[in-house]
């Protein structure tokens, strides 16, 4: 039987990289150099996030 969760415990990951993808734009958005690998791995986040996802249903 399947217990109730607190919404917290139900939307904390998306909310995380909700976040993580969030500030990827808004650094992307600011500045040059250093700032572009930053946006880059932020971006790519919810895209691991995708990916793992996936994978761990098909498993």
């Amino acid at each position: 039987m399947n217990r109730a969760r607190p919404l917290s415990a139900i939307f904390a990951w998306p909310m995380a990289i909700f976040v993580i993808g969030l500030a990827g734009l808004i650094v992307a958005l600011t500045g040059d150099g250093w700032r572009d690998a930053a946006a880059w791995a932020a971006l790519a986040a919810p895209i691991a996030a995708a990916v793992w996802a996936i994978a761990a249903r098909r498993t």
